[in-house]
């Protein structure tokens, strides 16, 4: 069966253009010429994915967008700008309400039909990673009652976005549009220090969530968020997770009780930076990264392990060094292996 593809882009060259090259790769085409028609084309057909261009009389892309997001029939439908500007803060905007791709204009044919076959093929992926997560979420909504409900259908009704490695998720003192749930893959937060030194503050892998504390306390972010792998994520949108909240208060206090184990978290590596020594702080670091692998194994640069313990890359690498010979760890490039956990614990306390 051929998939649906709706352009909305209000130049009727290009859009019959564009219509054209989509006809004859097999795809059925809809076509709007302004945003506000687009919108009710989509609404009224649900595509299989959307094209729109950013500048339109009416109403813009990024208000189609907003509108189609905030409807549970098409909040998951692929979506692609068509844009004539390709500046960083217009990539961030767009990215961040939950567009999937763009395409600058003037584009090629190959280009078009790449990114839409590329943009298909991931979305078909996306019922494979929520339902793995629909599983695992048991874990977190256990006793929640009718709520749990509610919540697996909001996941399951989101889009997956991907990052590949070392792209930012967000900035410091962006505007949060969400909480991030990651779906695969695992990302770090960190925090800038006044001589420009890096922190990370947190890491997070499959099935944790990013940017609680911001929603529940109506602030920006305070810290990056940054890709240490390819990922995908899952953005669920701020209005439709507070009226969640909301109406079940059992919801709202397991996602409390994340962002207490956050905070714990935070105030114990703070601890360690202000009074404890080298050796500890590595060692504590070390059972940290530990926790969150299945084998005691895990791949983390010399700089990474600085930036967490709060010490130089140097002192890193002689304290690793240090920790071979004792027996305490196995190191092979990148990756390292825990081969004395207990040790490590005893050392960090």
């Amino acid at each position: 069966m051929s998939k649906t593809i709706l352009i909305i882009e209000d130049n009727i060259d290009l859009r019959e253009s564009t219509a054209e090259i989509l006809g004859l790769d097999g795809y059925k085409v809809l076509k709007a010429a302004n945003g506000k028609e687009g919108v009710d084309v989509a609404i009224a057909h649900r595509p299989d994915l959307i094209l729109c261009d950013i500048m339109m009389p009416e109403l813009d892309g990024y208000g189609v967008l907003y509108l189609l997001n905030k409807n549970p029939e098409t909040s998951s439908i692929p979506f692609i700008f068509l844009t004539a500007k390709a500046e960083r803060l217009d990539f961030r905007k767009g990215m961040e309400m939950g567009a999937d791709d763009y395409l600058t204009k003037p584009f090629d044919d190959m280009e078009l039909l790449q990114a839409i076959q590329c943009r298909l093929d991931k979305n078909d992926k996306q019922k494979a990673y929520f339902s793995k997560t629909i599983q695992n979420l048991e874990k977190l909504t256990f006793g929640a009652g009718n709520g749990t409900a509610e919540l697996k259908a909001l996941i399951a009704g989101r889009k997956v976005r991907q990052l590949k490695k070392k792209q930012i998720l967000y900035y410091d003192g962006d505007q949060p549009v969400g909480i991030y749930l990651i779906l695969e893959g695992s990302l770090k937060t960190v925090k800038l220090a006044d001589d420009g030194r890096e922190l990370i503050t947190g890491l997070f892998k499959a099935d944790d969530y990013l940017g609680i504390n911001a929603l529940l306390l109506d602030e920006s972010f305070n810290e990056t968020a940054e890709a240490l792998e390819d990922s995908a994520i899952c953005m669920l949108p701020k209005e439709a997770l507070v009226t969640l909240l909301n109406q079940h208060p059992a919801i709202g206090q397991q996602f409390i009780k994340i962002l207490s184990n956050n905070v714990r978290e935070k105030e114990d590596q703070l601890l360690e930076l202000a009074y404890h020594s080298v050796r500890r702080r590595l060692a504590s670091v070390l059972v940290r990264l530990s926790k969150q692998s299945a084998d005691n194994k895990f791949k983390i640069s010399r700089e990474e392990l600085a930036s967490m313990a709060g010490i130089a890359t140097e002192t890193v690498s002689r304290t690793l060094t240090d920790f071979k010979e004792e027996g305490l760890i196995d190191k092979q490039s990148s990756q390292v292996q825990i081969l004395a956990i207990e040790k490590l614990i005893k050392m960090k306390n």
